[in-house]
């Protein structure tokens, strides 16, 4: 194949590529003067993701199958049940069918977990941190509860709401209603969020949203909010209202995370999606006893594209996608 003269070069200027060489650095001082252990773990496994949103890579090895990893959660939390200390790691993970201005399918990610934290020590330590990359210079972080962001933009209790109230605020502001959601509430109020929530959310500001609907828990633990109605321990940061980080306060309990990798699985094979390998290595560790702890993946390139006023993945990337 010839290649065209022009599309050889990466393209991230010199100056980005030193800045993401300064985020590097500054990320593993702020961990080492924190006592936090930067760990290395496989960007291959024999078990993938079972989220249904999410779609593993694949790659052969001696006739078996293997997973690009979505995240180093399932590694990291294995040498958290041995050994129980904070750690941190900075790697390469890979995503299917995400491509994008927002997407590449290979990405950088930074994934850390707070042994003895639960989920609003961690986002004030995430705080720390951006505030710590973007030079010192005090950042505007908002806290909204999942219930507070959707009362304030969309007017219903997202606990309490309908299926059928979720369309109908869909209809009283004119957003688009897509087939097939008719009858499934947990997908009314994801289309809200990008419609109606996220355009909403402050430009130029960092902005944690927490305590999610309990049935979009994944990997984290329940518990009741301050009303009384049970929700997943678990918040993301955004900035304007591109996603930058998902934490949890963990699930530690081997038999429910059982459950819910079938229940992803059902909820696969009822979009005819494939069914994947159940992590049997992690559920061990669990078995074995997980610390009460907190973790969250950062994505550190579009982290980076914040910081430096960047609308497009490709930008803040040596070689994106269409470059190699």
């Amino acid at each position: 194949m010839m290649i065209e003269k022009e599309n050889w070069p990466p393209l991230a200027s010199l100056e980005l590529i030193k800045t993401r060489a300064r985020m590097l650095r500054d990320i593993r001082a702020f961990f080492d003067a924190r006592d936090v252990l930067e760990v290395e773990t496989p960007l291959l496994a024999s078990a993938g993701t079972t989220d249904p949103h999410i779609e593993s890579l694949q790659t052969v090895f001696a006739e078996q199958r293997y997973c690009l990893q979505t995240s180093p959660e399932h590694a990291m939390k294995r040498l958290l049940a041995e050994h129980g200390a904070a750690i941190f790691q900075i790697c390469k993970v890979f995503r299917d069918e995400e491509l994008g201005p927002m997407h590449n399918p290979e990405f950088s990610m930074l994934e850390w977990y707070r042994p003895g934290f639960d989920m609003h020590p961690l986002m004030t330590e995430v705080e720390a941190l951006v505030t710590a990359l973007a030079g010192g210079h005090l950042q505007s972080f908002i806290r909204l509860s999942y219930r507070q962001a959707f009362e304030q933009y969309a007017g219903l209790n997202p606990h309490q709401a309908s299926a059928g109230d979720c369309r109908e605020c869909a209809l009283q502001r004119g957003i688009e209603q897509p087939a097939g959601l008719y009858e499934q509430k947990d997908e009314w109020l994801d289309w809200l969020l990008t419609q109606l929530i996220f355009p909403a959310l402050p430009t130029g500001q960092f902005t944690f949203i927490y305590d999610y609907p309990a049935s979009q828990c994944a990997l984290a633990r329940l518990k009741e909010n301050e009303q009384g109605e049970l929700v997943a321990s678990r918040f993301e940061l955004f900035y304007g209202d591109t996603e930058l980080a998902n934490g949890f306060h963990e699930l530690t309990q081997a038999g429910e995370q059982r459950r819910r990798f079938e229940a992803d699985n059902a909820a696969r094979a009822a979009d005819n999606k494939p069914q994947v390998k159940i992590d049997e290595y992690l559920l061990a560790a669990m078995a074995s006893g997980l610390p009460d702890c907190s973790g969250v993946a950062l994505g550190l390139d579009r982290l980076l594209m914040a910081l430096n006023g960047e609308a497009s993945i490709d930008r803040v990337l040596a070689f994106p996608w269409a470059r190699i």
